[in-house]
């Protein structure tokens, strides 16, 4: 488990009801790897970031500038390094920072999948990992980052001191209902998929990616989940009988793995719950088959793509949505709200 108490989301941000639904982008552009596998330094192949001019152009046509949030391998790569870089010169992209420790300097940790979670790390390593990935982003991308996502979601005790003194503003690591605990990872169960202020100032920006339990199960979900999703009773399917009658189903705003259907369900149940930010998410190697368990082939490529483009018609069409950009929610949120 995760070492000291979960993590406590602040205060929420509540937006007036009169707020139209606004829609924020966030793409993990982060190094291929075998996601069944373990943690390797030398997994450093980027070539899917050349693949983004196809997600791309359903980002274009809806007005849309998606943060892509950028580990060390690819910021290191000449190839998708200005792939990126290209996309953020024409104003058409926002550049965040990913942090994957076991693949960013300094090495000075055992690779394992608790060190995974950047905010296991000691303070120090931590904070050098992130200066380390700031400065190669400046250097080789020409941007100096502000907003930041946590490799595996790990945020940590230290995080928020650290994300200050790096000169970060937004924070997208959170991913809620998600819990990560039994990996030795945060808990995000008890998160609601709503923005917050914290650090020493209350000037970070927290912004949880989006994602709920839905269902009649209520406060329980999340026991009732854990239970269904034991390895012991994996043979029974206990998640797909739940979600069928309708007792508890967990879904996040993703192509990865949710369809249409789920993507519109949670869209209007947390629109009943008074959440007016919408954070839709995906990594960069699902856009080439066969690097993510959810694009397998070229049918797979466009089927997620479709999903992608459906979606953002419904929230900014049938919805009546907006689009933003992170930092530039971050400064709306600064003149809307009392800290």
């Amino acid at each position: 488990m995760m070492d000291g108490p979960a993590p406590q989301q602040p205060p929420v941000i509540k937006l007036p009801g009169t707020q139209a639904p606004i829609l924020l982008v966030v793409v993990d552009a982060e190094e291929e790897f075998d996601w069944s596998g373990g943690f390797d330094r030398d997994n450093r192949s980027v070539t899917a970031i050349e693949r983004l001019e196809q997600a791309h152009a359903v980002f274009d046509e809806r007005g849309i500038r998606p943060c892509y949030v950028v580990d060390s391998p690819v910021a290191e790569c000449e190839r998708s390094a200005a792939v990126l870089r290209g996309l953020h010169e024409d104003g058409r992209a926002e550049i965040g920072a990913h942090l994957h420790p076991w693949v960013c300097p300094p090495f000075d940790e055992d690779v394992s999948p608790r060190n995974s979670f950047p905010g296991n790390l000691t303070r120090d390593l931590e904070a050098a990992k992130l200066h380390h990935l700031r400065e190669t982003i400046e250097e080789h991308l020409g941007v100096r980052p502000v907003v930041y996502q946590a490799g595996r979601y790990g945020i940590g005790p230290h995080t928020a001191e650290t994300l200050e003194d790096e000169g970060f503003e937004v924070d997208v690591s959170p991913s809620p209902p998600f819990d990560y605990g039994a990996e030795g990872g945060p808990d995000f169960s008890s998160f609601a998929p709503e923005p917050y202020w914290f650090g020493r100032g209350r000037r970070l920006l927290g912004l949880p990616l989006t994602g709920a339990y839905l269902g009649f199960a209520g406060s329980s979900a999340h026991g009732l989940y854990r239970m269904a999703t034991h390895p012991s009773l994996r043979w029974a399917r206990l998640p797909a009988i739940l979600s069928r009658i309708g007792a508890v189903e967990r879904l996040r705003l993703s192509p990865e793995g949710f369809d249409q259907v789920h993507l519109r369900r949670l869209t209007r149940v947390l629109l009943d719950r008074g959440v007016r930010t919408f954070t839709f998410s995906f990594h960069a190697p699902s856009l080439k088959p066969g690097c993510t368990p959810y694009v397998h082939d070229e049918r797979d490529l466009t089927r997620f793509l479709d999903t992608c483009r459906d979606y953002f018609d419904y929230f900014l069409g049938d919805l009546g949505g907006t689009t933003m950009t992170v930092a530039g929610l971050k400064r709306s949120l600064d003149e809307q709200t009392d800290r």
